[in-house]
């Protein structure tokens, strides 16, 4: 089983608010996950993002595999994106 950390998408239409959840890479974006490890919400000036940091470093370290904008997500906020 791969698992992924990615963003799962809630909100209203033109309204987005996203989960970074950890996830079976072979569930559906906003289908069944394993855990809520932040949020991120892009409408704020700056956009606001909550991040777990133990849990991450946690789930990095079991394997699990960041997509391309949740590694970005989490540069900026000062959580290393690779497995300790």
């Amino acid at each position: 089983m791969a698992v992924k950390i990615r963003l799962a998408r809630g909100g209203a239409k033109k309204k987005p608010f996203y989960r970074i959840v950890v996830a079976d890479s072979e569930a559906r974006r906003d289908g069944r996950f394993l855990e809520i490890v932040g949020t991120y919400d892009p409408l704020k000036d700056p956009a606001k993002v909550t991040v777990k940091g133990e849990r991450v470093d946690y789930w990095l370290g079991e394997g699990a595999i960041p997509t391309d904008t949740v590694r970005d997500i989490l540069k900026k906020e000062g959580v290393p994106a690779s497995a300790s």
